[in-house]
């Protein structure tokens, strides 16, 4: 999602110029399909190997090649140096793990080469800048630009949102309401446990789950038809009533729009340790109230930022269902 708001600049600058953008996974590209300007091309990126490497430029024959994050593929960028193409790595983070791992006298060979050969490096922030230069990035490619993150909140509902949201609001008919998205295997037992805490003083409370991988709503929908809970599924187009208990989302792509009709977000893949959180600027863009757990990973420099502006802007929990302690 970080790529849209470049995407949208540059088809916005240079109205006709060819860009093309390519994904790895299916969710990604399930949820980008739709957001993209007219004209970009969207496609799954090729095997990092030199063979698909060598034909994929070949074919595409670029001028600038733009990484997100922390996609650092030595063929692509090695091909693309050797031919004259400039690479930038834009949003650009390594986690502590890779960090290690790169470090290593051999992993170090490699890694230095790779990141010799960009033009630009835009860190998340200045401990990734200190990462990267302790990886032998030449520090004259670094500059910080902020997190293109905080641009995606930027993107206007399109008419089919507006149409989505509508339709919800009429079915949610104004009852209190709060949202768990991005939820993984293991939180959502605990977000369930929570939800049975939290009606007994708000009888009349939704709860919207948005797992992470659309897969495990199944595994949600069972554990609530063994516990009798009244729940309805997106993808089936079902009618939310007054009856229905938990609002369970197993479709992609719609993520932005829900945050629209809720008042308080729980942004999961931080509750269990071994996770390391997820956006929260989205949700604290249309006005959601941001709650998050204590593994939020390289997302704890965005969790700062927030505070300084303001501190009530996040609450973060640190001890879950457990003797709480929250920030």
């Amino acid at each position: 999602m970080a790529a849209l708001p470049v995407v949208r600049h540059c088809a916005r600058l240079h109205t006709g110029l060819p860009i093309l953008l390519t994904t790895t996974t299916l969710s990604s590209f399930e949820v980008m399909k739709d957001l993209l300007p007219d004209g970009v091309i969207y496609q799954f990126a090729p095997l990092d190997c030199p063979d698909a490497i060598e034909s994929f430029i070949g074919y595409w024959k670029p001028n600038l090649i733009l990484l997100m994050e922390s996609e650092l593929w030595p063929n692509l960028i090695l091909s693309a140096a050797e031919k004259g193409i400039a690479v930038a790595l834009l949003n650009a983070r390594i986690s502590l793990k890779s960090f290690n791992s790169w470090s290593l006298p051999l992993g170090l060979q490699l890694v230095s080469l790779m990141l010799s050969k960009l033009s630009l490096i835009i860190p998340l922030s200045t401990i990734q800048a200190v990462r990267f230069q302790l990886l032998h990035t030449p520090p004259q490619i670094i500059h910080f630009a902020g997190d293109l993150k905080y641009a995606v909140g930027d993107i206007d509902a399109g008419e089919k949102e507006v149409a989505a949201i509508g339709n919800l609001q009429q079915q949610f008919s104004n009852r209190p309401i709060w949202m768990a998205a991005s939820i993984h295997k293991g939180e959502d037992e605990i977000i369930l446990r929570v939800h049975d805490e939290l009606i007994k003083m708000y009888p009349t409370l939704l709860l919207i789950v948005v797992p992470r991988h659309p897969q495990d709503s199944k595994t949600v929908s069972q554990t609530l038809k063994k516990q009798k809970v009244n729940f309805v599924l997106r993808s089936t187009r079902g009618v939310v009533s007054s009856n229905t208990s938990i609002y369970v989302v197993d479709t992609l792509g719609e993520l932005r729009m829900l945050y629209r009709v809720t008042p308080i977000a729980v942004i999961g893949g931080s509750f269990l340790p071994g996770l390391a959180g997820h956006n929260i600027s989205e949700a604290a863009a249309v006005g959601c109230a941001v709650m998050t757990g204590p593994h939020v990973g390289h997302f704890h420099h965005m969790l700062v930022e927030m505070w300084q502006i303001n501190p009530l802007a996040v609450k973060q929990i640190t001890g879950f269902m457990t003797g709480v302690e929250d920030h």
